[in-house]
C-alpha cells in the first residue's frame, strides 16, 4: 500500500509540472498571435492559434489529473503524509 501511495505522490507531481510546461508553451504561441508583424500570413496565425488552443487544453488536462490525484491521496490514509510534503 505504501508502494501506492508514493506512486500516486509522484504521479500527481509530475502531472502538475507537465501541466505547468505545456501552459508556458501555450502562453509563448499567444504572445506570437497577438504581437504584430507584417510577414505573418493567415495560415501562419491559424497555426499560432491551433497550437496555442492544444497546448492550453493539454495543460488543463494534465492538472486535472493532478487533482484527481491529490483526491485520491487526501481519501488514504497514508497519502496523508505525502499530502503534507507538498
Amino acid at each position: 500500500m505504501k508502494q501506492k501511495t508514493r506512486s500516486l505522490y509522484e504521479k500527481m507531481v509530475d502531472f502538475k509540472r507537465f501541466g505547468t510546461v505545456l501552459l508556458a508553451v501555450g502562453i509563448f504561441f499567444f504572445i506570437g498571435v497577438i504581437i504584430p508583424s507584417d510577414t505573418k500570413s493567415d495560415m501562419d496565425l491559424n497555426i499560432f492559434i491551433l497550437s496555442s488552443m492544444s497546448f492550453l487544453a493539454g495543460s488543463v488536462l494534465f492538472f486535472t489529473f493532478s487533482k484527481q490525484c491529490e483526491m485520491k491521496l487526501q481519501e488514504i490514509e497514508e497519502g496523508q503524509d505525502y499530502y503534507s510534503k507538498k
